[in-house]
């Protein structure tokens, strides 16, 4: 069975789209990570919270390349 190139970018999309599920567990472990470290160690909070902030922004990006990629699958059908 051949599928023609219309009938795989949904599939392609999809599977693009996956990507966002794993920033979305990435985004979560970095903040259920930060509130433990804190509740062990409020004094350090602030330092803290600046290198969550970065993780957060650099975890998001990879949501952003995958929304980017399905757009992309979606122009080419």
């Amino acid at each position: 069975m051949v599928m023609d190139a219309a009938a795989m970018v949904p599939i392609g999309m999809g599977l693009a789209a996956a990507g966002m599920a794993g920033a979305a567990l990435g985004i979560g472990m970095i903040f259920s990570k930060m509130i433990e470290a804190v509740a062990r160690q409020p004094e350090a909070e602030p330092t803290l919270a600046k290198y969550a902030w970065i993780g957060f922004a650099l975890v998001e990006t990879i949501a952003l390349y995958a929304l980017v990629i399905a757009f992309i699958i979606m122009g080419q059908g």
